[in-house]
């Protein structure tokens, strides 16, 4: 499968999982950004743009935009259309009270741009770890 990688950062809402990551370079606003219907990336120009955030470990810097980002966030998660987990690079509290209220397990601390979007990623926010292996194939986006 190739060669392990692990990144350190603090884990900020419990959990584990392992899936396929999504990687940005840019912030991500919930709202607006985020099709609460669909999943997919929709703010013009994001690096992300048409992409879809379900199942996958949303990896982006940081987070922007209004409060109401928090509560799109459920909602995707309600739906059955958020991320497994998400790693930042930092914290925005928007971002973390969302993955809060939403159950998602979230790390920050971790500098994402060493991860790739299609590597297979382990995120163990009980011990603050991410794990990586080397790309592989990647899958349809599963939206809708």
């Amino acid at each position: 499968m190739g060669s392990l990688k692990v990144l350190r950062g603090r884990g900020i809402v419990e959990g584990r999982c392992i899936a396929e990551a999504l990687v940005s370079k840019k912030p991500i606003s919930f709202l607006g950004g985020v099709d609460p219907a669909t999943g997919k990336v929709v703010e013009i120009n994001h690096d992300l743009h048409g992409e879809c955030i379900k199942d996958k470990v949303l990896c982006f810097p940081h987070g922007h935009g209004s409060t109401v980002g928090s509560y799109v966030l459920y909602s995707l998660a309600k739906k059955g259309l958020a991320p497994k987990a998400i790693v930042n690079r930092w914290a925005d509290p928007v971002i973390v009270v969302g993955a809060v209220i939403a159950n998602i397990p979230m790390i920050d601390g971790v500098d994402v741009s060493q991860i790739k979007t299609g590597e297979l990623v382990e995120v163990d926010a009980y011990k603050g770890i991410v794990r990586f292996w080397n790309p592989r194939r990647r899958r349809a986006s599963g939206c809708i």
